[in-house]
């Protein structure tokens, strides 16, 4: 049992696989920098620094106006936050448009780096199967 695990995970596409996780786990973390610490402030900037993810309806109970939604939600209150929707559908896409971005960058440079090989000549055409059938025809009424 202990030979098939280790047969098991010693294989290529398990390896490719945690290879795969562990960069993208470290990948994710630099993407949400990017995202939190230097596209998010300038978004805020052009919109007049509103910040979505405080936005909410009170839908049953009651809360003082100007409460933060945290302090909002701890009363007990129905709360439809709104807001936290907007940024989080904010966010994915600017994380999108980021990753799509470095994938387009990365593309290029692999194709940029590949040889592209000249195309090969063709080689010259025979006969057709029926131009040989004609030939061989020709010949055998020669013959006789």
């Amino acid at each position: 049992m202990l030979k098939e695990f280790r047969d098991f995970i010693s294989k290529g596409n398990v390896m490719d696989l945690a290879v795969g996780i562990i960069v993208g786990a470290a990948f994710t973390a630099i993407v949400n920098s990017l995202v939190t610490d230097l596209i998010n402030p300038i978004i805020g900037l052009i919109i007049g620094g509103i910040d979505f993810s405080s936005l909410y309806v009170v839908l049953k109970g009651h809360v003082d106006p100007g409460t933060g939604l945290k302090a909002a939600r701890d009363t007990g209150a129905a709360i439809f936050a709104y807001g936290s929707f907007l940024s989080a559908i904010i966010n994915f896409l600017i994380i999108a448009w980021v990753v799509f971005m470095l994938v387009k960058g990365v593309n290029a440079i692999r194709n940029a780096a590949v040889t592209k090989e000249p195309p090969k000549p063709e080689a010259p055409k025979g006969p057709t199967q029926e131009e040989l059938l004609a030939q061989i025809r020709d010949l055998l009424k020669a013959k006789a």
